[in-house]
């Protein structure tokens, strides 16, 4: 039995933050993991840019409110979902995914939570786990489960590289010349094509 695992942002939706910092003009929220590998101290960074603009969970999810996936995602989710088993695996937050997910026809996620006060100003997060995406799929390993990975950014090379198969998905030029062992695609259609030579491989 094959399951394969996805990152959310960067592969079937566009990264929040970068939206929510284009809207409200604070181009330090550009910052991702794509360029930050230490999510703690990425957090921290945000929480702390929020803080400084009086910014809260309400103003985000406003802009999420009216994001979509990105073009063509909702078509290769139904289609991967008719041929495997599927999970999403994220450091993003329930309180930001769902909506986007309900777009997807809510495939499985695995994510973090937020915490915010009265008010709505986030205060804190709380990870599921150190190392989620590489733990998750270790477990499914456990279970007998062929894994197939595939994300885009730094914190996506573990869960690829304990995966049977990783595959990088639109990555920024650094990851790529960091991880060379990881085959590279740019669009949907690239990456059913690796998925279906990795699911015969394996």
């Amino acid at each position: 039995m094959q399951i394969v695992c996805l990152d959310l942002e960067g592969v079937l939706v566009p990264e929040i933050w970068i939206e929510f910092s284009k809207r409200t003009g604070i181009p330090e929220l550009q910052r991702t993991t794509r360029e930050e590998p230490d999510y703690d101290k990425l957090m921290t960074y945000r929480l702390g840019i929020l803080k400084q603009h009086g910014l809260g969970l309400p103003d985000i999810q406003k802009v999420i409110a009216d994001m979509g996936p990105l073009p063509g995602a909702k078509e290769f989710i139904a289609w991967l979902r008719q041929q495997y088993q599927v999970v999403i695996l994220s450091d993003t937050f329930y309180e930001f995914a769902m909506p986007l997910m309900a777009q997807l026809n809510y495939p499985t996620l695995f994510c973090h939570k937020l915490e915010a006060d009265a008010q709505g100003f986030l205060v804190n997060y709380h990870l599921r786990m150190a190392n989620q995406k590489q733990e998750a799929v270790k477990r499914f390993k456990e279970l007998n489960f062929q894994v197939i990975a595939s994300g885009d950014s730094y914190n996506d090379t573990n869960m690829l590289g304990e995966a049977h198969a990783g595959i990088l998905f639109r990555p920024p030029e650094n990851v790529i010349r960091e991880f060379p062992q990881f085959p590279v695609v740019q669009d949907y259609a690239g990456l059913k094509e690796e998925i279906l030579k990795a699911s015969a491989r394996l």
